[in-house]
């Protein structure tokens, strides 16, 4: 009985750390596409993307150590079906970090306004089977990163936060004009639930959860049967 209060504790601990890490996420991220609106152009569409990157690194330093530093319903997905995360904790992580990016996309309406679409992602042109296809893609990219830099016992230590965050940050940069380049259904969810802004956002859905999946089968194969990696905590 103990233990399983025990358990209970720090899962709790761990969904509240989800929560503030995709409230920092999509506040400072989103934020930064908002405020390059209203500033005609100041922050550009660079400093967007090194925001989304630096900021991702920082979290991943800050909290991976109490909740793994998810902050991304793709990622929690791909770690429980690799065998590196309990069942009974994915729709915990899932639904705080679905409140976290609901609670920044909120705050940012309030502080800044109905601008630039509250940094919700909708494929160029409307375009959604080529957006389905570059998410899948730079999800893939993302979580192979992931595996590599962050379990992979073979890898370097300490350098999974920088590796992953270069990996939004670059992503970002040359695909964000057109998909938006989420890669996280949570960052996408926060903006269209609050600015309702539901256009073709099942894509930020079906492809980073599906990019992540191709990247556990694959690293499967190139970790042993993930022989090699580490324990998940």
């Amino acid at each position: 009985m103990r233990s399983f209060f025990k358990e209970l504790s720090q899962c709790r601990q761990a969904a509240l750390s989800e929560a503030i890490g995709t409230f920092i996420l999509v506040f400072a991220g989103t934020g930064a596409v908002m405020v390059n609106t209203i500033s005609n152009g100041a922050v550009t569409h660079l400093g967007i993307s090194f925001v989304f990157g630096s900021i991702v690194a920082s979290l991943i330093y800050t909290v991976s150590h109490i909740s793994g530093a998810h902050f991304n319903p793709a990622v929690t997905l791909a770690f429980w079906n690799s065998g590196f995360f309990p069942k009974h904790q994915v729709l915990p992580y899932i639904l705080a970090q679905l409140v976290g990016a609901s609670a920044a996309s909120a705050l940012l309406l309030v502080s800044l306004g109905s601008v630039a679409n509250l940094g919700a992602t909708v494929p160029l042109n409307g375009n959604w089977l080529q957006s389905l296809v570059l998410e899948t893609v730079l999800s893939f990219i993302l979580m192979f990163v992931i595996f590599g830099s962050g379990l992979d016992r073979r890898a370097p230590v300490g350098f999974a936060g920088l590796a992953i965050g270069l990996t939004v940050g670059v992503e970002a940069a040359f695909m964000g004009p057109i998909t938006g380049a989420s890669m996280n259904p949570a960052r996408s969810f926060g903006p269209a639930f609050v600015g309702g802004i539901w256009q073709h956002h099942w894509v930020y859905w079906v492809a980073p959860i599906l990019g992540a999946q191709l990247a556990a089968v694959i690293y499967r194969h190139l970790s042993n049967g993930f022989r090699d990696f580490k324990s998940y905590r």
